[in-house]
């Protein structure tokens, strides 16, 4: 054997040996990099609700008999809108007797119809459901005004303490579902909610709360457009498994984690924990809105990036601007007449079918829904360049039954006719 040989057999025995660990690297990395996806990926949170300045009345039970199952839902919901103007006129006057109004009258102030629980049977409907009043059509018949006093835009992280561990954005949780459901249109506190997705656990995580730091909060902040953070915890002790559980809730604001209050709740045991949850997220909005109206609720100056404008810079380029007003040139409008329109939306796809129909027609400018009802109806804002009898005219070639009051219009698809015998 050859000394060159002898030498280099080690190198090779080196190279036979490396391999199993260069395999055995590889599959490690290839661990760790999947424990990172998994860690990224998933549900993680559930988007909130829209919440308009609607005056909302949840609750509402009926239980109504009719020859078919469409007329007992159809009686149903009148039903209960009925009894929901009565409920709201109730909750506003002490407990006065409501005006008595006719189905139609009622009809053009609800904006929404939310199905909580409902039970379809040949000719019984069964149903809980909330029902949604606009604020601008209802207000001047129950005394309130359209415009409610609101806070600054505030940051919503919603922490939960279970099991000697806090959690955020991270996972899914109770604490953060009853945030997302919980309609906030007739607090005065402007929330800013977030649906828990993308970069939302690694920014609005269980520690981000507590960092004291103002760079990392203003960076923050201005990603979100938010002025302030509110920091709602809940903390859920169970006295045994499958037990009573004690839910304390609590209201803390602002990087410096100041403490606005808090309450305690009870559930007979886990299947109670989200209607606990519910409750707890209303008692914590009361306590911001306290707050707020005794001035504790105010926005951190050294969260504001922007600077101040200055009233003197403000007032030469208001002159700079002046010559040029002065010219005669024709103006052009940018934004059509805005009209309501109240749809059916039986599930997910006909919220993007109405939209989309909705654009389709020449004119519309713009149409969004801005309050969702999944099951029942909901409400598209629409900009549209034209009379609300065009507008009727557009939706009436696109199949639909259109019933109109004022810029109201409420629309349904038309049943097509059976072909002739």
């Amino acid at each position: 054997m050859s000394l060159s040989q002898t030498l280099s057999r080690p190198a090779a025995y080196v190279r036979l040996l490396s391999r199993p660990v260069q395999i055995i690297i590889a599959i490690l990395i290839g661990l760790a990099a999947a424990a990172l996806f998994a860690q990224m990926e998933g549900e993680r949170g559930v988007p909130p609700i829209a919440s308009g300045g609607d005056f909302e009345v949840r609750g509402v039970k009926v239980d109504v008999q009719a020859k078919d199952a469409d007329t007992a839902r159809y009686a149903g919901w009148r039903m209960a809108q009925r009894q929901a103007w009565r409920m709201l006129w109730s909750r506003t006057h002490g407990g006065a007797g409501a005006p008595a109004l006719s189905d139609s009258q009622i009809e053009a102030m609800v904006s929404g119809v939310e199905v909580e629980y409902e039970q379809n049977g040949p000719n019984r409907y069964v149903a809980t459901l909330g029902i949604l009043f606009d604020r601008a059509r209802t207000g001047a018949l129950l005394g309130v005004s359209g415009n409610v006093m609101r806070s600054p835009p505030l940051l919503v992280i919603p922490v939960l303490w279970d099991g000697g561990s806090a959690v955020s954005y991270e996972r899914t949780n109770e604490w953060q579902k009853a945030w997302a459901r919980y309609r906030t249109g007739d607090s005065a506190i402007d929330y800013v909610r977030v649906a828990g997705s993308i970069a939302d656990p690694i920014l609005l995580n269980a520690g981000q709360t507590g960092r004291r730091g103002r760079l990392w909060w203003r960076v923050l902040l201005d990603q979100y457009g938010a002025a302030d953070v509110v920091v709602p915890i809940a903390r859920l002790d169970r006295a045994y498994p499958g037990g009573p559980v004690t839910g304390t809730f609590t209201a803390r604001y602002g990087p410096d984690d100041s403490l606005i209050g808090s309450v305690t709740l009870r559930a007979s045991n886990d299947s109670g924990i989200p209607q606990m949850m519910d409750e707890g997220a209303r008692r914590i909005d009361e306590l911001y809105i306290r707050a707020l109206n005794d001035g504790r609720l105010r926005p951190d100056p050294s969260l504001v990036i922007e600077e101040p404008v200055d009233p003197a810079a403000l007032e030469i380029e208001n002159a700079i601007e002046a010559p040029v007003e002065a010219l005669d040139l024709p103006t052009v409008s940018t934004a059509g007449a805005s009209f309501i329109i109240q749809f059916d939306t039986p599930d997910v796809a006909s919220v993007g079918s109405g939209e989309s129909t909705v654009r389709s027609i020449p004119g519309v400018r713009l149409a969004n829904t801005s309050s969702l009802a999944l099951g029942g109806t909901s409400v598209m804002q629409v900009s549209f360049d034209g009379t609300a009898d065009m507008l009727r005219a557009g939706l009436q070639a696109r199949g639909f039954s259109v019933a109109a009051s004022g810029n109201t219009l409420r629309i349904t698809r038309r049943q097509a006719s059976p072909p002739p015998q």
